[in-house]
């Protein structure tokens, strides 16, 4: 059982529990959750959890070993826009740290290539590079007890020393 003030993991989005209570006709206790992305809204979710879509925060110590990981998770590879994006939309759905890097690997290089090229970015490459970078860096974040900023500056000076070896 989680405590209060404690940061999870809910569906996909990191969220700190701001408190626990009871609901009087159910009978059944109840996580109050502010997600970090926007503390305005906040989701009552069964402690039960029966569903799983509760998990711990990874670890520092998970975190250097995906970091050390980075260099070696391949990219998604399509030559059609359509697929690509179909792959972007699996991947995001599945949630894991490796598909997100996937992800934000692939987009990044995509638009790397279209700037090249003298071509604009594509807005959807854009649109799930960012959204994969917010979940993964605001995960990080909280396991390294860093801000937002700080993690990914953190995670490209460590995957950057990693390729310079």
């Amino acid at each position: 059982m989680f405590k209060i003030n404690d940061y999870i993991v809910y569906k996909r989005n990191v969220c700190k529990i701001k408190e626990i209570k009871k609901d009087e006709e159910t009978n059944k206790k109840y996580y109050v959750l502010l997600p970090m992305e926007d503390e305005s809204l906040t989701i009552n979710v069964p402690i039960s959890n029966e569903h799983g879509f509760i998990r711990n925060i990874i670890s520092k110590t998970e975190v250097e070993k995906i970091i050390k990981s980075i260099p070696n998770i391949e990219m998604l590879t399509s030559a059609n826009d359509k697929i690509m994006e179909q792959n972007y939309k699996t991947h995001f759905s599945d949630g894991s740290h490796e598909a997100l890097i996937k992800i934000i690997k692939t987009t990044f290089a995509r638009n790397k290539e279209r700037l090249a090229n003298n071509k604009k970015t594509a807005e959807k490459d854009t649109t799930y590079f960012k959204k994969a970078e917010r979940l993964l860096y605001n995960e990080f974040s909280i396991a390294l007890d860093m801000t937002y900023d700080e993690t990914k500056k953190y995670v490209r000076d460590k995957v950057d020393a990693l390729l310079e070896k």
